[in-house]
């Protein structure tokens, strides 16, 4: 009886660290400037794309995120969006496009410790690159713009937005300017053992046609390991509450893919 009471006392000390470390990480993930390193790959499915419904869009959003500690008291969290994309019929007689679309590139400026009153902010700038290797497929346009996140973790809650703007100023004379809002408020529900629920929406307005793309997201997540290394697999659907008249007029699904690296 005492052999197997030393053995699950041990068992107990190296499985609830561990558990724990996952639910923290967990955590740290619902954060977009926490102090850690992450790889997501953020795979997005939508169908009856377009004015006539008769599409459908596949984007791979490679997403790696590196913090660089300034000094003791300062972050420089990079944020890098890599879209690859695939995409049939957006609008009639459009035909297949398969290729890189534009790069967003965001730097936060974020303070290592949160006030204190337990709130996390960062600001920066955020940059449009055109790295769109078919037309249909990015703004042939440089942007440039401010970027800001803030949010506060209470318990197992993290509440918060992020949002940017952006704005043209170099790149094809043929394309139409960008001139584009975007927030994306989240509220997401952290437990013990390493699961979190998301809410969140990611909208768009695009200044130049006064038009909205509004997708809400419910997203389940969990973190687990395989051999040393960590991950998030994280999925759900997304409803569009208004969109782009080239956009997903329904529903659409995504799931997502994160290689985490501990420090």
């Amino acid at each position: 009886m005492y052999r197997c009471l030393a053995v699950v006392f041990a068992l107990g000390l190296v499985a609830f660290p561990a558990i724990a470390d996952d639910s923290n990480l967990a955590k740290e993930l619902s954060n977009p400037v926490a102090d850690l390193i992450s790889v997501p790959f953020q795979h997005n499915f939508d169908n009856r794309v377009g004015p006539i419904e008769g599409g459908r869009t596949y984007r791979l959003n490679i997403q790696p995120v590196i913090p660089i500690e300034l000094t003791e008291d300062l972050n420089l969290i990079n944020r890098t969006i890599v879209p690859v994309i695939n995409q049939e019929d957006i609008f009639p007689g459009s035909g297949d496009q398969t290729g890189l679309g534009d790069t967003v590139q965001s730097l936060f400026f974020s303070p290592s410790e949160p006030t204190a009153g337990g709130v996390t902010w960062g600001v920066g700038p955020v940059f449009l690159l055109p790295t769109a290797t078919e037309p249909l497929l990015g703004a042939e346009k440089w942007g440039i713009g401010p970027t800001a996140v803030v949010l506060r973790q209470t318990g197992p809650w993290t509440i918060g937005a992020l949002a940017n703007h952006v704005w043209s100023f170099a790149g094809s004379d043929n394309r139409d300017d960008v001139n584009n809002t975007f927030i994306q408020p989240f509220l997401a529900y952290n437990t013990p053992n390493a699961w979190t629920f998301t809410l969140q929406s990611e909208t768009t307005y695009l200044w130049e046609t006064e038009v909205w793309n509004a997708p809400v997201h419910f997203l389940i997540a969990k973190v687990f390991k395989v051999g040393k290394q960590t991950y998030q697999i994280q999925a759900g659907p997304r409803y569009y509450v208004d969109s782009l008249e080239v956009g997903s007029q329904e529903w659409g699904f995504r799931l997502n893919w994160v290689m985490l690296f501990p420090k």
